[in-house]
């Protein structure tokens, strides 16, 4: 009698997948987290673009699982699109109307941004290793 096993699997580590998931949930966290801090109070990510934020990071996330290198590249490049251009957006916003007088930037725009910048190293990886 002989046996037939089945061959095990071997999990190939997919450079990029690590730094996607991780950058999904910083933009996941920052996304409600207060975008700006101002003497009045603080105006959460929730109440504008960090609703896109978190929809771009829910893509990133789905780009982290998915087993087709390429595809999570172009996830986590559109991830990294909207949590890079929406922060720089906000800041560039406010600057051109007000200034720098009374707010400052919040951790939930911070958290987005160095999102973004990890979504976009993450995509490379992906991408390269396709």
């Amino acid at each position: 009698m002989t046996s037939t096993a089945a061959p095990a699997r071997v999990r190939v580590r997919v450079p990029g997948r690590g730094r996607l998931v991780a950058a999904s949930a910083l933009v996941i966290v920052g996304s409600f987290l207060p975008w700006i801090q101002t003497a009045a109070g603080n105006i959460s990510g929730a109440r504008g673009a960090g609703v896109w934020t978190f929809y771009a990071a829910m893509l990133g996330l789905a780009g982290a699982i998915i087993p087709l290198r390429r595809v999570g590249a172009v996830q986590a490049a559109i991830m990294a699109t909207a949590a890079i251009a929406l922060p720089v957006w906000q800041v560039v916003h406010l600057l051109s109307l007000v200034g720098m007088a009374g707010w400052l930037p919040g951790p939930g725009l911070v958290l987005v941004l160095g999102g973004g910048v990890l979504a976009a190293v993450a995509a490379r990886q992906l991408y390269r290793a396709a």
